[in-house]
This record gives structure tokens, C-alpha cells and sequence, in this order.
């Protein structure tokens, strides 16, 4: 059975982990450009202290299927990881939507009005 205090450590990390997702995903739709240093190295800080509470699930014995308690600390942890998936999905997405079209050229010259058309054909005529 996986310790309590562990998978409620796991637990806190994913809930920190959700919360700057959704900092991230409120930068991107206000600012429509990739996140600034300090946001992604506190990503960084975050995964890591996830990497080290994945470790410590993983060695944890196995057995039985934690009582009523653990059973819905294990639930309620697996809900946060997939919003957290479906928010790192949507950043991506943003930042894709975002690199192509803040590097895209105006291929097309504005349009002239039709008055001043005329009177460059008049005049070549």
C-alpha cells in the first residue's frame, strides 16, 4: 500500500502544477506570446519536485488498494493530472497558433482605392 503522506506530497505538487498551468495559459491568451523566464523556470523547479515524488510512488511497496481514504486521495490525483493534460495540450496549441502567426509576413499589398487605380491607368494610357 502506498503511504498516505506520500501520495498526499504527490497530490500537493500536481495541485501546484495545475495552478501554473493555468498562470501559463492566462499569460498566453493575454499576452499571445511564450511565457517570460521566471514562469518557466518555476515550471521547471515544479517538474523536477514531480520527477522526485514519481520516484518515491514508484518505490513504494505495492499492495492492496489504499483504504476508502487513499483510494480517493489516489482519485482526486488522477482528475488533476488529466486538467492538467488538457491545459499543457491548450498551451501548446497556443504557442503554435502564436509562433506562426507572430513570424508571418503580410504577403499581400494593401489594396489601392479604386479612384487612384484609375488614374494611374489614365495617365500610362
Amino acid at each position: 500500500m502506498i503511504p498516505l503522506e506520500t501520495l498526499q506530497q504527490h497530490q500537493q505538487v500536481c495541485d501546484e502544477l495545475h495552478a501554473l498551468t493555468v498562470e501559463e495559459n492566462r499569460f498566453l491568451q493575454q499576452h499571445h506570446r511564450a511565457p517570460d523566464g521566471p514562469l518557466l523556470e518555476r515550471k521547471r523547479v515544479l517538474l523536477e519536485r514531480l520527477e522526485e515524488t514519481l520516484a518515491t510512488l514508484r518505490a513504494a511497496p505495492r499492495g492492496d488498494a489504499a483504504g476508502g481514504t487513499g483510494r480517493q486521495a489516489l482519485d482526486r490525483t488522477r482528475e488533476r493530472i488529466l486538467q492538467i493534460l488538457q491545459l499543457d495540450r491548450e498551451n501548446e496549441q497556443l504557442l503554435l497558433r502564436f509562433s506562426l502567426t507572430g513570424n508571418r509576413v503580410s504577403a499581400t499589398t494593401p489594396a489601392l482605392p479604386v479612384g487612384m487605380l484609375q488614374k494611374i491607368y489614365q495617365r500610362h494610357a
